[in-house]
């Protein structure tokens, strides 16, 4: 059915990969700098909302960086991530919207990526969002409207997409 209706075809929007550090300074400039070998982008810093005294950590306090890739960047990074899980993603990594969220315990697994011991380990979280054409509509400045459940991306069709466009096998 969804072949026959374009409107029905789920589509790949952006593909958010995050690292988090946990504190400011030396390793959060460490973590950048694998941000941006491993995306090509410049990564944003993400910023703390809350103050917790246990874990030294107060509001505003940059706590990681992420990168939001689009269109065919997103493509290109999500072909990598995929090869450096052995095309291969466990079936609960889909949420009930259709999303997609994995990790890669450490940035050398990518190809061309060396390990360098000023920078250390670094592993990261890659979050893959899919909706249906005609979105828009929950996000618009005028007369936003809630997406009705037929015609959101469920998780079986967030796995055969995935499937069908970048060869993975869900486990």
């Amino acid at each position: 059915m969804a072949a026959a209706n374009p409107m029905l075809e789920p589509r790949l929007v952006k593909v958010v990969v995050n690292i988090g550090v946990g504190e400011a300074g030396d390793k959060l400039i460490k973590a950048e700098k694998v941000m941006e070998m491993v995306t090509g982008a410049k990564p944003a810093r993400t910023i703390s909302r809350t103050t917790n005294r246990d874990w030294n950590l107060r509001e505003g306090m940059p706590i990681g960086v992420r990168v939001t890739l689009r269109g065919e960047s997103a493509e290109a990074f999500l072909k990598k991530a995929f090869y450096v899980r052995n095309g291969q993603i466990p079936d609960y990594s889909f949420d009930d919207a259709g999303n997609l969220n994995f990790g890669i315990a450490d940035y050398t697994e990518f190809e061309g990526q060396r390990y360098d011991p000023e920078i250390g380990i670094f592993g990261m979280n890659v979050s893959v969002v899919l909706e249906r054409a005609g979105s828009r509509v929950k996000a618009r400045r005028i007369q936003p409207r809630r997406i009705p459940a037929h015609h959101r991306v469920t998780p079986q069709e967030a796995i055969s997409y995935m499937k069908s466009k970048f060869g993975i096998e869900v486990i």
